[in-house]
């Protein structure tokens, strides 16, 4: 029989971390959650044509830029949430921060383009069917076509962010030993939160 408990203490990543003290680990971290490999490939297989910033710039030195202002600012968010929470981080809480952290900076940037882009079209439409066809156009390129694969990009960019961050700058917590039984365990909210999942999922 499975135990659900003993399921969600075995799982891997749960193990309490502390932050890298020094500049350079996290200087190292912060650059290898930059450098996704997918984007620097293409980057220096296909070079963009186009490195001024307009609407025909480069998706992917946009991408960039966002991930050089988005990556030090998670890493300091999370750490200051770290030290306001009595829990520690595991590797498990940072990889799954980072990917909604991502998700979500994808959907808002991609939905601000194409309100940019519909209220482009209007100011240079020069006439209301005009406007109605480049509201269209605009919302099926940036909003319906753009989004789902925003957000993916966004995702997959954040998962390999949050492994390099989970990885490099945060090491094991060292294990204090609690001979009089007094220090909480720190997975015991988490696992009775998920607990009643667990249960539905293996039947007991």
């Amino acid at each position: 029989m499975i135990d659900p408990d003993r399921l969600i203490e075995n799982l891997p990543g749960r193990n309490p971390l502390v932050r890298h003290r020094s500049p350079l680990v996290l200087a190292g971290a912060a650059a290898a959650a930059i450098c996704w490999p997918p984007l620097v490939l293409t980057l220096l297989i296909w070079p963009p044509l186009n490195w001024v910033p307009d609407t025909d710039t480069d998706f992917r030195l946009i991408l960039l830029v966002v991930a050089l202002f988005a990556v030090p600012i998670a890493m300091w968010r999370l750490q200051a949430r770290s030290e306001q929470r009595t829990e520690p981080l595991t590797r498990q809480g940072i990889i799954c921060r980072f990917a909604y952290g991502g998700g979500l900076v994808g959907a808002v940037g991609q939905t601000a383009l194409a309100v940019i882009s519909v209220v482009t079209g209007w100011i240079e439409s020069q006439s209301l069917m005009q406007a109605a066809g480049s509201t269209e156009t605009n919302l099926l390129i940036y909003g319906v076509l753009g989004l789902p694969v925003t957000i993916l990009v966004g995702v997959s960019h954040a998962l390999w962010a949050g492994f390099c961050v989970a990885l490099i700058a945060y090491r094991s917590s060292p294990e204090v030993s609690d001979r009089l039984g007094l220090i909480p365990r720190p997975d015991m909210a988490s696992t009775s939160q998920v607990r009643p999942i667990a249960r539905r999922i293996t039947g007991n």
